[in-house]
């Protein structure tokens, strides 16, 4: 738009353009505006605002805050506003042939995805909005849950039984209090009592190493599209079979399971650190050790046996089936999975509302939309409804903790997916997260290195030189051990890998350089993906389960 037409907007609205610093302000907005820099333009209105400025809040208002309404298209001569005025000064520009006011909504265009991996190219399309806004999450997005059996899933997911030692549930590692998840960088499994920071070892069986990997969050876990577990993709979806699944236990067609989430619970189960315990400790951790997992005396038939010989889940069961049979594993995680996807579920959240059409964005969070599926290049990863292409990505992130194996010097360390598909260009790549509910749930990273949401998105920009300049700032609950958290910085080796990984990786994205007014952008649209009433919950927690142990509050 034309700096007079741009003016006359303003001034319809009431916005002063005299007064030697506003009027400097102004005119740097109207420059910019006559450029096409919406970013600019928006930063010297919200100056002015945060100055105290009435009008030009208003204005922001007016301008950037963009209705429900449908997108603008790109050959459409004024986009839409609430504002009569505004849409009347929109007009006249658009007779005068000068670029319109714009809808902070994207406008739909080819996904980087579908189009060949040449970086110049990529890297000339980042300029603009390149990626087309996902559909909102909707019913249809998920299996259809039944209550019952969740309602099973709910007691089981709480109750310590499932573990080895009988001292930890699944909910200590993703609390409905800590938003389905710990709270800590890495945590502390079985061993120990507490919930997040406070989470100490205890016991005869007393917790001598963290968990090697952060506790995922647990939103939207049900929906029909998720096809990979784990940070490192242990457990998918056969991609040349959709009916087969691959876990590290392979095929378990023998099983009837209802989803792959049923799947994925059959495994923390399993876990040293999480759940079953050291080998002498107990009978579940024993047959572990001994690759007993399968068959009528592996660690699965005997965790199943010791459900099954509580009367009130034998009961529920039963009920639930309509006839009296033993419980069986995968009942107990069909149900626990029941249950995630019924109470884990976040899909209101500001962003799905202006998906839908039915809510406005608020002028940052809109703003920082523009640059996510722009030219911050964030949606070429954080793509479709669940904002995750559920692909590996090497980005650089600090390896921190014990790691899931050791190099061949002793050192720990964290390949990733390259330990699963035995791919050398696939190690340090992990699984791209979903975005839901994403503020409430650091810290971040497959090993949590990051407790600041805006260090990791400085780090995201640049990985290899985020990796370089990274402070330690991982949150850990206290552990007496010989083992330094940090230890993997001293590998010079590992850190040399791990950054070329990344290199390798960024090589085939453009490079996004952003200022911190855009990361605080960034920061508010992921704002936009919270799900407030998610966060409160719908069960809660149960005031005591079947087996009578303690529940962790």
């Amino acid at each position: 738009m034309r700096a007079g037409v741009m003016l006359t907007v303003m001034l319809s609205l009431g916005v002063p353009a005299t007064g030697p610093s506003s009027a400097q302000t102004l005119n740097q907005g109207l420059a910019a505006m006559e450029q096409g820099d919406f970013f600019t333009a928006f930063s010297a209105l919200r100056r002015l605002e945060q100055a105290g400025d009435p009008q030009a809040a208003r204005m922001l208002d007016e301008i950037f805050l963009t209705p429900g309404g449908a997108p603008a298209p790109t050959s459409a001569p004024v986009a839409a506003t609430r504002s009569p005025v505004v849409r009347q000064a929109a007009a006249a520009a658009a007779v005068a042939s000068v670029a319109p006011i714009r809808s902070l909504r994207p406008p739909a265009r080819l996904h980087l995805a579908a189009l060949p991996v040449v970086p110049d190219q990529a890297r000339s399309l980042a300029v603009g909005g390149i990626f087309e806004l996902p559909s909102p999450l909707g019913p249809g997005a998920f299996r259809e849950v039944d209550e019952t059996l969740a309602s099973i899933g709910h007691l089981l997911f709480f109750d310590p039984i499932l573990s080895g030692n009988k001292d930890i549930s699944c909910a200590v590692c993703h609390h409905p209090s800590l938003n389905s998840g710990d709270g800590v960088s890495l945590g502390l499994g079985t061993g120990a009592q507490g919930l997040g920071e406070a989470r100490i070892p205890a016991g005869v069986h007393a917790a001598d190493r963290r968990i090697p990997r952060n506790a995922p969050a647990l939103w939207n876990l049900g929906a029909k599209e998720i096809r990979v577990f784990f940070h490192d993709g242990r457990l998918e979806q056969d991609p040349d079979n959709p009916e087969a699944r691959l876990t590290p236990q392979g095929p378990l067609d023998y099983l009837e399971f209802d989803s792959l989430l049923a799947v994925q619970a059959m495994f923390p189960v399993l876990s040293r650190e999480e759940m079953a315990g050291r080998p002498g400790e107990n009978p579940i951790a024993d047959a572990v050790e001994e690759d007993r997992i399968h068959g009528d005396t592996g660690a699965w038939a005997l965790l199943a046996a010791r459900v099954d010989a509580i009367p009130e889940y034998r009961a529920a069961f039963a009920a639930w089936r309509g006839q009296d049979l033993p419980v069986q594993m995968t009942d107990i995680t069909n149900a626990i999975a029941a249950f995630i996807e019924s109470e884990f579920r976040a899909d209101q959240t500001p962003f799905d509302a202006y998906l839908r059409e039915t809510a406005a964005l608020s002028a940052q969070a809109g703003e920082g939309m523009r640059l996510f599926f722009g030219r911050a290049n964030c949606a070429s990863c954080h793509s479709g409804a669940l904002l995750s292409d559920q692909k590996f990505h090497a980005m650089g992130q600090p390896p921190i903790g014990p790691g899931k194996d050791r190099d061949g010097e002793g050192y720990t360390r964290d390949i990733g997916r390259g330990g699963i598909t035995l791919d050398p260009e696939d190690n340090y790549a992990f699984r791209t997260p979903m975005l839901r509910n994403v503020l409430t749930t650091g810290p971040w990273g497959h090993a949590g290195a990051f407790s600041d949401i805006r260090a990791f998105l400085r780090h995201h920009l640049d990985p290899v030189a985020g990796l370089a300049r990274y402070e330690p700032q991982a949150i850990l609950p206290a552990l007496v051990t010989e083992e330094d958290d940090y230890a993997p910085f001293e590998n010079a080796q590992q850190i040399a890998l791990i950054s070329d990984a990344a290199a390798r990786a960024m090589a085939r994205r453009p490079l996004v350089l952003l200022q911190e007014d855009e990361i605080d952008l960034l920061v508010a649209f992921l704002e936009a993906l919270t799900d407030e009433g998610s966060l409160i919950g719908w069960r809660g927690v149960p005031q005591a389960v079947p087996s009578g142990l303690p529940v962790e509050r």
